[in-house]
């Protein structure tokens, strides 16, 4: 009888080889092989590397999908892109069919950007941010709306440093709401930068990822970047610049007509916010939740809705994420 079920096992098994020449097996395998173990979990059978062979063994009704997903690592890495374990994680749940189905990311989408002192290119990971990046594009106003992870205020910084590196734009003005502690920034102590710094950090963390600190240094010191809290731009108009806007969950519907009308010629504006994080006293009054009704019809503006199945932070971020839509549970506890 084992010997039979042993026999049974065996027809079950199948083997295919594939040729890896002239790839960076670094790449495509990850540090300690780490792509090849979560293929082979997700797989139930083994892959193994000799030389310049990849060998698959494993479920035959489950081998010409591992196949095909790893021929789009590999075509990934033949054209520079890095796969890490988020990428590989979105490229598999895709191809098993564990998420909508969504227009492929074509493997020679143009880099948004190098990131300074390195060769590493910034591209685009998920449909959706595809999505927000071409409406940056061929928009004025963006605004970009979903939860923690899905890269909206990182790819937002990237394209300013894009704009301002071809020179269609002067400057990049980083700008943010001051509620998130329920502090005002009268309270805090130090000189204004001391006082907003807290409050700017995050879009502080995206500009050092694709910039040196010592460029940014510089930047802000000539005027070239300026970060400032939201109440100090009443009575500004911005020319020749790139403006975002992070937190907007936490603007009022005022302070959103506020921001928006500061808007000079040849200037870009991209408005990022998370509508389930609102710190607002009245979350209904939240600036961000009001304007999509008054402005979707705005010729130049628009909307981008992005979701869990753009989350590109920790693998785990999107399923907690998802738990907490699944309970209806908001950042309040509510």
């Amino acid at each position: 009888m084992s010997r039979k079920n042993g026999d049974e096992d065996r027809d079950n098994l199948a083997e295919a080889t594939m040729d890896l020449s002239g790839i960076d097996q670094l790449g495509l395998l990850g540090a300690g092989d780490g792509n090849l173990r979560f293929l082979e979990e997700k797989f139930g059978g083994t892959l193994t590397v000799r030389g310049d062979r990849l060998l698959l063994r494993g479920p035959v009704d489950r081998l010409e999908m591992v196949r095909e997903v790893v021929e789009d690592l590999v075509e990934r890495v033949r054209h520079g892109q890095l796969v890490d374990s988020v990428s590989l994680r979105y490229l598999w749940e895709q191809r098993v069919g564990q998420r909508d189905p969504e227009p492929e990311i074509p493997h020679n989408e143009d880099p948004l950007l190098f990131a300074s002192g390195s060769r590493q290119a910034v591209r685009v990971k998920t449909h959706g941010q595809q999505v927000y990046v071409k409406a940056v594009h061929d928009h004025d106003v963006v605004f970009a709306v979903g939860p923690a992870g899905t890269g909206k205020t990182f790819l937002a910084v990237v394209m300013a440093m894009d704009y301002l590196k071809r020179q269609l734009v002067d400057r990049i003005v980083l700008v943010r709401p001051a509620v998130e502690a329920g502090e005002q920034l009268g309270f805090l102590p130090g000189d204004l930068q001391e006082k907003i710094n807290p409050y700017l950090r995050p879009l502080f963390d995206a500009l050092s990822d694709i910039t040196g600190a010592a460029k940014i240094a510089r930047f802000m010191s000539n005027g070239v970047i300026e970060a400032s809290p939201l109440a100090y731009m009443r009575g500004r108009t911005l020319n020749n610049a790139f403006v975002i806007l992070d937190e907007a969950q936490n603007t009022t519907l005022g302070q959103m007509k506020m921001f928006l009308t500061r808007l000079g010629v040849q200037s870009k504006a991209v408005v990022t916010g998370d509508v389930t994080q609102v710190d607002l006293p009245d979350k209904r009054q939240s600036g961000l939740i009001r304007v999509r009704g008054i402005l979707r019809d705005t010729e130049g503006v628009a909307f981008v809705e992005m979701d869990g199945r753009d989350v590109v932070r920790h693998p785990l971020v999107r399923r907690i994420v998802e738990a907490f839509d699944a309970a209806g549970v908001d950042e309040t506890g509510n």
